[in-house]
């Protein structure tokens, strides 16, 4: 493209593409709109324009919905954002183009755009637009510079202390909370802590006995497969004294350390059993059951599910496995290897925690150690795995990592994400091949589009190796396939050949339960039907259910990994606000 054009000069063609919308957008023109998209375009919007997350392909569509939608929105003063990242040349998902970061007003409030330009037919024209709410006009996040002059710092000798005032804010003895959120790990923490600095009053309930038990309890060896780099929470970023991998412990710690610090409302060793909608009240009834056993009824105007993508283990009722003498038990709760030295184990399933728990086996001592593959399995090494996060190796500054983390329509991050699974495919040749030639059946995921997009179709079906599969290359874990299991008997898996693979431990590494699954389980059947899909791609490329209303008002759904809880729990925390202030519905 215009090879020449460096420093101011990619500032004046930025600056000058957003004038140009700026003024068809004034204007109303479609055919003037969408002469400034390219033939390959595609628009998000993150509620700048609409209460809602979508995506849209092609100029004529863009600029349709963009009239359509500009009409109450009212965006105004579209210019090159001051301070931020200046206009770059980057080459996105294989395309040569200019990225600038602009901002812009709408009726609501300031805005946040990323552009990319492409050179066509002579003219600049954008390929990807993306446009995001950043604040609530008149109810900003006092973290963003006000939070000093706001907090009551006065001393008040003879009445309430700070500590007085906490438990009587996470009692509700006299008031029921707005927001009530279920699970406290990233996604609930994160969730909690956006809302309550927007002045939303926020319960976080668990189940289990402590703050980060839903990490501290899983199995013994679990590191976190992404790095540090990338995983920080909201307003707290982990100390750069932390290790590139954080193990389950250390990130459970910083969870408990995270909500003291943040002033989290949290009952632990609390399960909500059930609620019901109040249609004409718009607030739920629920049900939540104490760890000493009584229960306590709340009404919340909004409920948000942020159990997990991986909520309950599944323990599938596999042909013979209820006759088997020895020991059965979900991955996730296995316990460590060193409980099995000297003992034989099958692992049922191939994926993340298939292989790190067989390998853990292994280096512990157990006499004999099988993985049993159900399905084809995507294995990257776990260097080339952080492929997706090279975004945050450039010398930007972390907010505007994770805005242009989010400013990839889905037709561009599904080719961004095939290249890099062919980057890594490559990369990872040898280890590949010495797999196949044990008989390891490997995947690339659909289309080729590697781990991350099958992660968000599926929730997992991959691997990141951290040594597990030269172990399985090398034979110290053995390797057989599902299919040629006859069934599970009492010493182990009866094979079809009439042999028999015999076993003290069968771990199944077979996945969990995923969210909306557990949504009908406590609310019923009606809200399950009418809160449909939870998870994967919907035809615009945003993910079901995630983030945004769904079927049952009053009921949202936030989950993923720290990266996505960090940066998406802003938007579905301006939702919430918005809604409590009666400007969305």
């Amino acid at each position: 493209m215009d090879g020449i054009l460096t420093g101011g000069a990619l500032d004046t063609v930025a600056a000058a593409w957003l004038e140009r919308f700026g003024a068809a957008l004034e204007a109303g023109s479609p055919d003037q709109l969408a002469s400034l998209f390219a033939r390959d375009s595609h628009w998000r919007d993150l509620l700048a324009f609409d209460w809602e997350l979508s995506s849209v392909t092609g100029a004529s569509a863009i600029a349709a919905k963009l009239l359509a939608l500009a009409v109450k929105a009212q965006p105004r003063g579209a210019e090159l954002a001051a301070g931020r990242t200046p206009p770059r040349r980057m080459t996105r998902a294989g395309t040569d183009c200019i990225e600038a970061i602009f901002t812009f007003e709408t009726v609501v409030g300031p805005c946040n755009g990323v552009v990319r330009l492409v050179a066509e037919e002579g003219e600049h024209r954008a390929w990807t637009l993306m446009t995001a709410l950043d604040e609530i006009r008149g109810h900003e996040d006092p973290a963003n510079g006000k939070r000093w002059q706001d907090v009551d710092w006065k001393r008040n000798f003879g009445g309430e202390n700070w500590l007085d005032r906490r438990k009587q804010a996470i009692a509700y003895v006299d008031r029921d909370p707005a927001v009530l959120v279920v699970g406290a790990a990233q996604a609930g923490l994160s969730i909690a802590a956006r809302l309550s600095l927007l002045g939303v009053d926020t319960l976080v309930v668990d189940r289990d006995e402590r703050v980060g038990d839903s990490w501290r309890k899983r199995y013994h060896a679990l590191t976190l497969h992404n790095e540090t780099r990338v995983n920080h929470l909201p307003y707290m970023p982990f100390p750069k004294s932390f290790p590139v991998f954080i193990p389950k412990d250390m990130l459970a710690n910083w969870f408990e350390l995270y909500a003291e610090a943040m002033e989290l409302n949290v009952w632990t060793g609390t399960e909500l059993i059930a609620g019901t909608w109040d249609e004409a009240a718009k607030r739920w009834t629920v049900t939540l059951k104490r760890a000493d056993g009584s229960e306590r009824i709340l009404h919340p105007r909004h409920i948000v599910m942020a159990n997990g993508v991986s909520t309950t283990p599944v323990m599938p009722n596999l042909p013979g496995l209820k006759t088997f003498k020895g020991t059965v038990r979900h991955s996730g709760r296995y316990g460590s290897g060193l409980d099995w030295a000297g003992k034989r184990a099958l692992v049922l399933g191939t994926g993340t925690s298939g292989h790190d728990v067989a390998q853990d086996l292994a280096v512990s001592g157990a006499a004999q150690v099988t993985l049993i593959q159900r399905r084809p399995t995507l294995v990257v090494s776990l260097k080339e795995a952080q492929a997706p996060y090279m975004l945050y190796d450039e010398e930007i500054s972390f907010e505007d990592k994770d805005l242009l983390a989010t400013s990839y329509p889905y037709p561009v991050m599904r080719r961004s994400h095939q290249r890099m699974a062919t980057m890594c495919a490559h990369a990872d040749r040898a280890l590949h091949e010495g797999l196949e030639r044990r008989g390891f059946r490997l995947t690339q995921g659909e289309d080729g589009t590697g781990w991350q997009i099958m992660y968000q179709s599926r929730g997992g079906g991959y691997y990141f190796d951290a040594g597990c599969s030269q172990m399985v290359i090398d034979g110290r874990i053995g390797l057989m396939q599902y299919a040629d299991i006859e069934s599970f008997g009492p010493d182990g898996a009866m094979m079809k050949d009439g042999s028999i693979v015999p076993a003290d431990l069968i771990v199944l590494a077979t996945g969990y339960e995923g969210q909306a699954a557990a949504a009908r389980r406590v609310f019923g059947d009606a809200v399950g039907d009418r809160i449909g899909k939870v998870w994967g791609f919907d035809e615009e490329g945003e993910l079901h259910g995630m983030w945004r209303p769904t079927g049952q008002p009053g009921l949202w759904f936030h989950a993923g990994g720290l990266a996505q809880c960090r940066i998406y729990s802003k938007v579905l925390a301006l939702q919430i606000k918005a809604r409590e202030l009666g400007m969305a519905t």
